[in-house]
């Protein structure tokens, strides 16, 4: 049986830039770009040529090789030649293989935010498509608020997608740009669309203000279109937009699509995409969804005993594809709720090879629950939780000893007459029998301690060079001015490395100096052979 061919067409660094919070540099554009062509994707827009001087500079030159490098712009303007219209003319001078286009086609906003005729804008969209094709680019139209447009007046709907089809557009896209349609709605209008403009040549761009952006995308693929448009790990403004990653693995692992359907992205580069949504997250400096499909760190995480125990046993009791397809990995949580099934997948995941009798381990896991009822997280924080199984089976270098710890804060007028906070950390240990002492300021308490504490380890100073701190997130767990808090510290190294550590105190600061020490220690933990040798 041949399958059909599905094109992915990449928004983010169009869609992705209205999001609250993005805004891409040209290095950042470039690197996703990159990113997105090694994945296999068919088509990336770039963004607007003309808007601002970084995208008019990333149009000087094409940015990928294997996708179709894609501008991305309004069509002609009502009263104007295509000659005399700037943002015409800064889509036709972009060094791109091919031209996206958007046009009204809900006569409601043709008139409302065009100001224009019906007629006037079914020219633009026809001059546009005309004009792009005479310049040796492949075509195609966004039809903004299609299906709204649709539900309010079918035939001018139409009439906007049949007009570019029989100017030769290549793709007409029907957008949800509101976000609001449904999965029933949008498959009964595509199906309807259809006998216009046939599927191999229609396109679906969701938007996810309902929740159904990949909902709605695939339903358009079963009623017949055959580009998705999408954005990596759903950003986009508002909600976000339908989420690639997300639809990517569901495209080539579920039978319903694998068997009928065909993407441009290998089983090979699949097995990355864990680590693309992971790359894109931290080039946009924030911390990945957890709970993210196929993709985060809890989309493969069981919490349960009887759950955990079922997979230690058989994985597919309650995993729906392989983790490892992606890219990702099978987590087995160990918690309050815990098991010894659940200890063991997770000691087996750490390295600690333990025999299932082995006296320790009960000791070990009530550790676990009392600590998780005085407030430790160890779900979300499995460095700490490595540590503290390495502790009780022996297994953690004594690299060095805290003595002691002292932070100040002082508010106060500097220099040139602006209040200005400063923390000093003072930070005493032994190391090798040695005692130091190091001081630092910071931005605050926690960053003073932290280069305090990594300041001087002696010989242990070079392994840790690379340790960043990159988020911190603080919990009260009960009311009251003597509530007990929970930090919780992410750390990463200079190879990608991310880890979790966890600190508990009715001192904010004891709780995070506690999450700092582990996140340095497990660092220690994970360096060289040799360097552990030394340490003990």
């Amino acid at each position: 049986m041949t399958k059909e061919r599905l094109y992915l067409f990449d928004t983010t660094l169009r869609d992705g830039q209205q999001t609250p919070g993005i805004d891409f540099s040209l290095e950042e554009k470039a690197a996703v770009a990159a990113m997105l062509d090694r994945l296999g994707i068919d088509y990336v827009e770039g963004g607007y040529p003309g808007a601002n001087p970084a995208d008019t500079e990333f149009f000087q030159r094409r940015r990928t090789h294997r996708a179709v490098f894609t501008a991305f712009g309004m069509t002609k303007r009502a009263g104007r030649s295509v000659d005399n219209d700037p943002g015409m003319q800064a889509l036709l001078q972009a060094d791109s293989a091919a031209i996206c286009f958007v046009a009204k086609s809900w006569d409601y906003h043709v008139r409302v935010a065009l100001g224009a005729t019906n007629e006037e804008n079914l020219q633009g969209i026809r001059e546009s498509i005309a004009a792009a094709k005479a310049s040796g680019r492949e075509a195609m139209l966004d039809c903004e608020h299609f299906f709204d447009g649709f539900k309010a007046n079918r035939d001018y709907a139409l009439a906007c997608a049949k007009t570019a089809l029989d100017a030769g557009a290549r793709w007409i896209v029907l957008c949800d740009t509101n976000g609001g349609t449904l999965p029933d709605e949008i498959s009964e209008i595509v199906r309807d669309v259809t006998s216009v403009v046939p599927g191999d040549k229609l396109g679906i761009h969701a938007h996810n203000d309902t929740g159904n952006a990949v909902a709605n995308s695939l339903a358009a693929v079963d009623a017949g279109v055959r580009q998705i448009q999408g954005t990596l790990n759903g950003v986009g403004e508002r909600c976000g937009n339908a989420s690639l990653t997300t639809l990517i693995p569901t495209l080539m692992l579920k039978p319903a699509y694998h068997e009928r359907f065909q993407i441009g992205v290998t089983r090979e580069a699949l097995a990355t995409l864990t680590d693309v949504s992971r790359a894109f997250d931290e080039i946009l400096n924030r911390t990945p969804d957890r709970q993210a499909p196929y993709v985060g760190a809890s989309a493969f995480a069981t919490k349960a005993g009887i759950h955990a125990s079922a997979i230690v046993k058989e994985p597919e009791t309650y995993e729906h594809v392989k983790p490892e397809e992606i890219g990702n990995r099978r987590r087995v949580l160990v918690s309050d709720q815990a098991g010894r099934s659940n200890l063991l997948a997770e000691l087996a995941r750490f390295g600690l090879e333990v025999d299932r009798k082995d006296p320790r381990l009960d000791g070990l896991l009530a550790d676990i629950k009392a600590r998780e009822a005085a407030g430790y997280a160890y779900e979300a924080a499995d460095a700490s939780l490595e540590l503290l199984a390495r502790r009780r089976l022996g297994h953690v270098p004594a690299f060095f000893e805290v003595e002691g710890f002292r932070v100040d804060v002082e508010r106060r007028y500097n220099a040139v007459g602006d209040l200005v906070t400063v923390s000093e950390a003072v930070v005493k240990v032994k190391v090798n029998g040695e005692r130091r002492m190091s001081v630092e300021e910071g931005n605050g308490p926690v960053n003073a301690l932290d280069r305090a504490l990594r300041k001087d380890l002696g010989d242990l100073s070079s392994a840790i060079e690379d340790l960043e701190l990159v988020d911190f997130k603080v919990r009260i767990l009960n009311g009251g001015t003597e509530a007990v808090t929970r930090v919780l510290i992410e750390s990463r190294d200079g190879e990608g490395n991310r880890w979790f550590t966890v600190g508990v105190s009715p001192n904010i600061i004891d709780a995070s100096f506690e999450a700092l020490l582990d996140a340095v220690v497990f660092k220690l933990v994970k360096t060289t052979p040799e360097m552990q040798a030394a340490a003990e």
